[in-house]
């Protein structure tokens, strides 16, 4: 399914839909034998005996979510899937299945089509999911991808958002910010593209931000390694719309509070760098930027001997009383500040997007 640049393109409109579906359908092969029914009927049929299933949805609009100016179709196939298997590790579950469904327009020649499902059917390779049926149409207004991932879990180790106690420790794995300095770096070096398209931007200092954007990576293996550690998180959440937001809706779903500190928030160097080349504070990007995909999660006091050594694990606070409220402590406890939220809002984006293209055509 690669694309050879060299060879001819061929028109959507030649195989049409059910040619595009059975080409998708060759290039999956199932790895469960819980996928009963995949590709080719009116719907997948899935087993999983004992386990509950966990379903999850998720939209990715061109425009909106990514730009096709700056971002590969193979790699937005790839995150397409990952973001999606995220929420199911956000509920301690194991992903098996995903459904995906894309909205196309005609200025998309199959190889493209081939492109963004190669990139997903690498991402399913790496989370070991079946791709077992969808949907496809066309689009009048650019290429739209939703992800639909199924997995399962027995039902006392699903983990929710409403499980927080009093006294737990917050925990995050990876670092934060990344994703949005890579897309920073991406829209500036765009912007100057459109300037002088004979101008080649070297990247090579900006390689962990710009792959924490393009093709962030679901830490499903956090969902393995809490296995293994015996570790059962309170509540649990996936860092897509910037730390600070999920904080608060753990905070909100759990009645607790929580007071978090600047200085154990995780940061990689590269974001560092990217903040003062910016002139934004890194602490401010973690919180606010998204798209991060780590894992946000509670756990009692009495289980933090089993996560201290690990590297993948970070303790950025705890909990307190809800009255007390949610504050983030800045370094050497010198400030304590309220934590709002500033992340992502998909439907402020669409608005900000339309008051400015109304400007430009004043």
């Amino acid at each position: 399914m690669l694309e050879d640049k060299n060879l001819p393109k061929t028109p959507l409109s030649e195989i049409g839909e059910f040619g595009l579906i059975h080409r998708i359908k060759e290039a999956v092969k199932i790895q469960h034998d819980s996928t009963v029914k995949g590709i080719g009927d009116d719907a997948a049929v899935m087993d999983f005996g004992e386990d509950q299933t966990v379903i999850s949805t998720d939209y990715l609009t061109e425009g909106i979510h990514f730009n096709l100016g700056y971002v590969p179709l193979k790699h937005l196939g790839y995150k397409a899937i990952a973001v999606s298997v995220s929420d199911i590790c956000a509920m301690n579950a194991i992903p098996t299945q995903v459904l995906v469904s894309i909205a196309v327009s005609d200025r998309f020649p199959v190889e493209a089509i081939d492109e963004l499902y190669s990139g997903m059917l690498i991402a399913c390779k790496t989370y070991n999911v079946d791709l077992a049926g969808g949907d496809t149409t066309s689009s009048r207004s650019g290429l739209v991808i939703n992800i639909t991932t199924i997995g399962h879990q027995k039902s006392e180790k699903i983990v929710y958002r409403s499980g927080a106690k009093d006294q737990d420790l917050l925990v995050v794995t990876g670092d934060l910010g990344g994703a949005y300095f890579g897309l920073q770096v991406l829209e500036r070096e765009n912007e100057v593209w459109k300037v002088n398209p004979q101008v080649q931007p070297d990247l090579a200092p900006y390689d962990y931000i710009i792959g924490r954007q393009l093709k962030p990576e679901a830490r499903m293996d956090i969902v393995e390694l809490l296995e293994k550690l015996e570790v059962q998180p309170t509540a649990m959440i996936d860092v897509s719309d910037g730390l600070a937001s999920e904080i608060l809706h753990l905070a909100e779903q759990s009645g607790v509070g929580f007071n978090i500190f600047e200085e154990k928030i995780p940061l990689d160097q590269q974001v560092i760098n990217a903040g003062e080349e910016f002139d934004i504070n890194s602490t401010i990007a973690a919180l606010n930027g998204g798209e991060d995909y780590e894992l946000l999660f509670t756990i009692p006091l009495a289980e933090h001997d089993k996560i201290k050594a690990n590297p993948n694990f970070t303790v950025i606070g705890h909990t307190v009383p809800k009255e007390e409220g949610n504050y983030i402590i800045g370094r050497g406890n010198q400030t304590k500040l309220p934590l709002t939220a500033q992340g992502w809002d998909t439907f402020k984006k669409y608005k900000e997007d339309i008051a400015n293209q109304e400007k430009d055509t004043e």
